[in-house]
């Protein structure tokens, strides 16, 4: 590496890798030195392969239930990273390597050179990813989070039909299918495919971010829900709670009439993300989602302004609510 420009992106990736840890699906961070010409990153071994030789060794796609597995994984270490304020922006099979040749090794998400910090609230604008994988808001140069969650799109809909949802023979055609053109799920073997998994698909590959589920809404989804699974904390909950004390009072009722007809699953999602705030007595303050965010603080948390985010929340409005006004604050209707 020998361009100040690419230099810098490298020590950028080192400052990421070191500031995020603790996620089993991450791999493991050791060291990083440089010399005149060079940047050395030491890193935890994975022999098992990318996913994307899997993929292809089960002639090009997986069963439902193991494409599961994989998805699963994928989710809680993205989910893991959106809470750090961290966006990947480059997620692809080819960047989940495997611990082992062992066939229920874990997956660890690797490559973070083209990822980044992000606050709650901020838009990147740089066009960066791979054609196929990339979402529809960065190619419009304004995005955030949520693409990453297309992403986690295109590799389901490769996991249960084995072709990409948007293909062309250059990259400025690949740009165009993904902007205008919807992801086919009528044609083989779409047909015997769960509807469960076609409704994950659409939620996920939904050209309007805004309608896109987060990683951990996602973990709560019919096609994946485990009531074994712990579900994680949400970034999202804490966005939407500030842009609820902050309604008009007209808005505010309209989100609490909104709120009555929530479905089975986002009252769920809701109802998970409130039982991870301590004390679990029907009401809670600000003061408690800083403590149970502060369980999960990395640097990299500090290095995203996440907690400057908060602190802004919390010297705007009132200072404690009960669960009908986190369902008002979470309300946010998923596509049908």
């Amino acid at each position: 590496m020998t361009t100040a420009i690419s230099i810098e992106d490298v020590r950028r990736e080192v400052k990421i890798l070191k500031a995020l840890s603790g996620h089993n699906n991450l791999v493991k961070f050791y060291d990083a030195c440089e010399d005149a010409l060079n940047v050395y990153i030491v890193m935890e071994l994975c022999e098992g392969g990318e996913l994307l030789d899997r993929i292809l060794a089960r002639g090009g796609r997986y069963t439902e239930e193991d494409a599961k597995a994989i998805v699963v994984q994928i989710l809680s270490v993205v989910a893991f990273c959106h809470l750090q304020g961290v966006v990947h922006r480059d997620l692809k099979p080819e960047n989940f390597l495997f611990t082992t040749r062992d066939e229920n090794a874990p997956m660890k998400l690797i490559d973070f050179g083209l990822s980044d910090f992000i606050r709650p609230d901020e838009r990147l604008n740089d066009i960066v990813g791979s054609a196929y994988y990339v979402a529809p808001e960065v190619l419009h140069r304004s995005y955030s989070m949520e693409a990453d969650i297309w992403s986690i799109g295109v590799i389901t809909y490769i996991l249960l039909c084995g072709s990409r949802p948007f293909w062309a023979r250059t990259e400025s055609g690949i740009f165009r299918s993904v902007l205008r053109a919807d992801p086919n799920l009528d044609d083989s073997p779409w047909p015997s495919v769960s509807a469960e998994a076609k409704d994950f698909v659409k939620r996920f590959l939904n050209k309007d971010y805004r309608k896109r589920m987060t990683a951990v809404q996602a973990l709560t989804h019919p096609w994946l829900r485990d009531d074994q699974r712990q579900i994680p904390l949400d970034i999202l909950v804490y966005r939407l709670i500030k842009q609820y004390l902050r309604a008009t009072p007209l808005k505010r009722l309209a989100l609490k009439a909104l709120s009555k007809a929530l479905k089975d699953d986002e009252l769920l999602y809701l109802r998970l993300q409130f039982d991870l705030l301590e004390p679990r007595d029907g009401v809670v303050s600000l003061d408690n989602f800083r403590t149970a965010l502060t369980r999960y603080l990395t640097d990299a948390m500090k290095e995203s302004r996440i907690l400057e985010f908060l602190h802004a929340v919390g010297t705007t409005c009132i200072q404690e609510y009960g669960f009908r006004r986190i369902l008002c604050g979470g309300y946010k209707p998923l596509p049908a």
